[in-house]
């Protein structure tokens, strides 16, 4: 869970990504903040996804790239079998809390999404929410998630859009912080192309567009929230020099003007996202 973006096939001429090094630049910005602080706003996202998944009782489910458990949660609270997977220990930390304070039992796990360590078809229902969509290697990412699902089982994604309000917040980073060269962005993830690509060979993808709404007490709110606890834009922030963190606030102040639609002085934006739903072959 980064704005780190994945990488594309390099041009004739230009080096490949060193993706270790993305890798490594990426955890350090999801360690940076505490996602969980953002993260348990996102619950509903997983509720929604098991249902969309008809995830039954007794399953094994694993969750992958996991943040603070709101898939992992979900699954638990329809007495499946759940094993939750991040490679930021502390999120872990803070998803095995929430799991001990609602007695539900979970296995958890570090793990790196695209290296999962775990054998082919280990499982009935593989769940990813705004997770796997930030790994550095896509296909390989792609590829663990196919691998670890059992035959007939599903993989399920929240993945948020290019268009979309978090989408923007990350166009948004690359105007101040451009990408690596030859990388591509998390978020087409979130387009009906990219996952076909990376999926429809080996599954049917279902897609549904989807909303999640952001209700925060203002714009500056939401800012304080995300510069403070929401890694990416906390290491935005700290890259830059003061003028142009300056600017760079400007810039998401607007953005998140733009995409408010109450009248009261709050903030309510509509967060758009694709629920993702594959049947492995």
């Amino acid at each position: 869970m980064s704005v780190t973006h994945a990488p594309a096939a390099p041009t004739a001429g230009q080096p490949a990504p060193d993706l270790g090094a993305l890798k490594t630049r990426q955890q350090g910005a999801w360690a940076s903040g505490d996602y969980a602080v953002v993260g348990t706003t996102l619950q509903i996202v997983g509720e929604t996804l098991c249902e969309a998944m008809d995830i039954r009782s007794g399953m094994q489910v694993l969750d992958v790239a996991a943040g603070n458990g709101n898939a992992t949660l979900a699954a638990a609270r329809r007495w499946c079998n759940v094993t939750s997977t991040d490679y930021v220990p502390a999120l872990l930390d803070r998803g095995r809390a929430r799991a001990e304070a609602e007695g539900l039992k979970v296995t958890f796990q570090p793990a790196d999404a695209e290296a999962l360590p775990f054998k082919d078809a280990s499982f009935d229902a593989v769940l990813s929410t705004f997770g796997v969509m930030f790994t550095p290697d896509q296909d390989k990412a792609a590829s663990e998630l196919l691998r670890v699902c059992k035959k007939g089982g599903k993989i399920g994604m929240a993945n948020w859009t290019p268009e979309g309000f978090i989408g923007q917040v990350f166009k948004t980073i690359g105007g101040h912080i451009p990408p690596a060269a030859g990388v591509k962005s998390p978020s087409q993830w979130g387009t009906q192309a990219r996952l076909d690509q990376m999926f429809a060979s080996d599954g049917a993808v279902a897609i549904t567009p989807r909303i999640f709404t952001f209700r925060y007490k203002s714009a500056a709110h939401w800012l304080d929230i995300f510069r403070t606890w929401y890694g990416p834009v906390h290491k935005a922030f700290a890259s830059l020099p003061e003028p142009q963190q300056s600017l760079l606030e400007k810039d998401f102040l607007a953005l998140a003007e733009r995409f408010n639609r109450a009248e009261d002085g709050t903030l309510v934006i509509p967060g758009e996202y694709l629920e993702v739903v594959i049947t492995k072959h």
